[in-house]
């Protein structure tokens, strides 16, 4: 149940954070609301978070 709860949130949240990543300007010169940095930046801090949730749950 516990892992349900993880898994739903989960989801939740990435699905939050994944509409502005569609959402397009409204002129078609105006920049983009991320670009590929950003995404990586992101994606790079999920992953470190995941490791030190695991080394810290390993560690108790």
């Amino acid at each position: 149940m516990k892992n349900n709860i993880k898994y739903a949130l989960t989801l939740s949240l990435l699905i939050t954070m994944a509409l502005p990543v569609f959402s397009q300007p409204e002129e078609p010169d105006a920049p983009t609301p991320f670009g590929l940095v950003e995404l990586l930046i992101g994606a790079g801090a999920l992953y470190g978070g995941k490791k030190v949730y695991d080394s810290r749950k390993k560690s108790s």
